[in-house]
């Protein structure tokens, strides 16, 4: 089976583990600042904060934030359904809007109608690695005085005109599965240029405990542990070196199957903005046809090849539909989610794999 995604590990990256578990520290020791360190420079931002997992970097954001109960946060439906349930479990209220058709991120002319006097952020999602319109979004925020927090756990690497993604919003998130740009195992991060806002996430990363003045732990604040080990910070730091060669193996993949599926008019192959530049964490095409989705689907899952689906709406799924969302539907994210498919893209993937997945949709259609 040709997998939709996949880890990419080399000697370097074995190395760096294995001296780290040769070292004094697993966790809690210099590793972590050096990866958070790397991480900031690489993104152009002052402050990064290593975490356990992409979640909880979006839950210590939102806490952060000050986002709590009866808040509104305006949102894509478009997303792993992470970023909207950590909203609710600081008690808001996701506010879905709609997507565009071309890019699949959250349409930024729509937010303006979304706000209330409830309204307390935005949360663009630069699905698929590729970012959203963030000088619109910027301007919105400015005016109406709410926070910007970017899920960009699909989007480490990516740029929006040639600025780095975790230097534009007052937080970014990113996530470090094994499917994304680098990999720390599991983990998170969040970068930011705002002081306060960094101290705030290293104390609620651990407890909620400093050593005061005595030298003695003590508990200022109800906090978490959502700490990365150093285990997984050395594997982080060693992977970030080879980052943009990573999306630049990416954008070549991508640019095989424009080439070999350009014909196949049956098909919407995804598209990248010229003022950005795409993470590529996913690539997805649609079907013209609702009906050829599930059908195309299951005859590239015979011959082997593993496709995916990237993503319901996360209102469709049956928590929300019991939560506030019963009725919600949006037209473009309806269209989207009934006809995408998420093709095979990770940096081992070989022009030949992707000329064999290419021929097996031109045989479906032929």
């Amino acid at each position: 089976m040709i997998p939709y995604g996949r880890q990419n590990i080399d000697s370097n990256d074995i190395k760096a583990v294995l001296n780290t578990l040769k070292s004094e520290f697993l966790t809690q020791g210099p590793k972590i600042l050096e990866f958070e360190k790397a991480v900031a420079k690489y993104c152009g931002a002052k402050y990064a904060v290593a975490v356990s997992n992409g979640t909880t970097a979006l839950h210590l954001a939102y806490l952060v934030a000050g986002i709590k109960k009866n808040d509104e946060v305006i949102t894509s439906p478009n997303t792993f359904a992470a970023t909207t349930n950590m909203l609710i479990a600081v008690g808001a209220k996701p506010i879905f809007c709609d997507i565009k058709t071309g890019t699949y991120n959250l349409n930024e002319k729509e937010i303006k109608n979304l706000i209330t006097k409830k309204t307390k952020a935005i949360i663009p999602v630069h699905f698929a690695g590729h970012p959203c319109e963030m000088d619109i979004i910027r301007r919105v925020a400015k005016k109406h005085k709410l926070i910007v927090i970017e899920d960009a756990c699909h989007a480490l690497g990516a740029k929006y005109k040639n600025k780095k993604i975790g230097d534009i919003g007052d937080m970014t998130v990113f996530s470090f599965h094994p499917v994304k740009q680098i990999t720390t195992g599991e983990g998170g991060m969040v970068v930011t240029n705002n002081k306060r806002y960094y101290e705030k996430l290293l104390s609620l990363r651990s407890h909620g405990i400093h050593k005061d003045k005595n030298g003695k732990n003590v508990m200022t604040e109800l906090g978490y542990n959502y700490r990365m080990t150093d285990i997984q910070a050395a594997l982080g730091e060693s992977q970030l070196k080879r980052l943009d060669s990573f999306i630049k193996k990416r954008k070549q993949i991508v640019s095989w199957y424009k080439k070999e599926l350009s014909s196949v008019k049956e098909i919407i192959l995804p598209e990248e903005l010229n003022n950005v530049r795409s993470g590529w964490h996913l690539y997805i095409i649609r079907t013209k046809k609702k009906s050829d989705r599930d059908k195309l689907s299951k005859y590239l899952k015979k011959n082997r090849i593993g496709v995916n689906f990237h993503y319901p709406a996360v209102y469709s799924h049956p928590y929300y539909r019991k939560n506030g969302y019963k009725n919600k539907k949006l037209k473009n994210t309806e269209l989207y989610q009934n006809s995408c498919i998420t093709l095979p893209l990770h940096t081992e993937l070989s022009k030949k794999d992707v000329v064999y997945i290419s021929n097996k949709i031109k045989e479906f259609y032929e």
